[in-house]
């Protein structure tokens, strides 16, 4: 794959994850929380996808968002609050779509403070993604 046509691919990644963050912001003044988290959450992982992807010229095909910015050390530094809410953020991938995931009823489980919480994280990643693209 040209660099060109990665940097174009790593963009559509991060375009897809500015999107997820506006409809999980949507989501929110809904009431719809547990898929406001998700929708967060897949916010933060396609950025991070799209780092690696212009930085590291590879397509991962994991979910774990720690994992996900692990591979990218020395590429991106996300503020210490940020990182250490990470596996919780990465872990709404699955406790916040099924039943007895996690929680037996994630769309009653999961509240307004919980999306609000996992959309200012994944704003925060996204923002520092586009910053590190931007460099690239």
């Amino acid at each position: 794959m040209g660099e060109h046509r990665i940097r174009g691919e790593a963009l559509s990644w991060l375009n897809e994850a500015r999107e997820d963050l506006r409809v999980a912001g949507e989501l929110i003044g809904l009431g719809r929380y547990s898929h406001a988290c998700f929708m967060a959450q897949q916010a933060a992982e396609k950025a991070l996808k799209a780092l690696i992807l212009a930085r590291l010229k590879v397509y991962e095909r994991i979910h774990d968002l720690t994992e996900l910015y692990s591979s990218l050390e020395g590429h991106l530094t996300l503020p210490d609050e940020v990182e250490d809410k990470l596996p919780t953020l990465s872990a709404y991938y699955v406790t916040a779509r099924y039943p007895n995931a996690g929680l037996r009823q994630p769309s009653r489980s999961l509240g307004r403070t919980q999306a609000e919480e996992a959309l200012r994280i994944a704003e925060v990643v996204v923002e520092a993604v586009e910053g590190a693209i931007g460099e690239a």
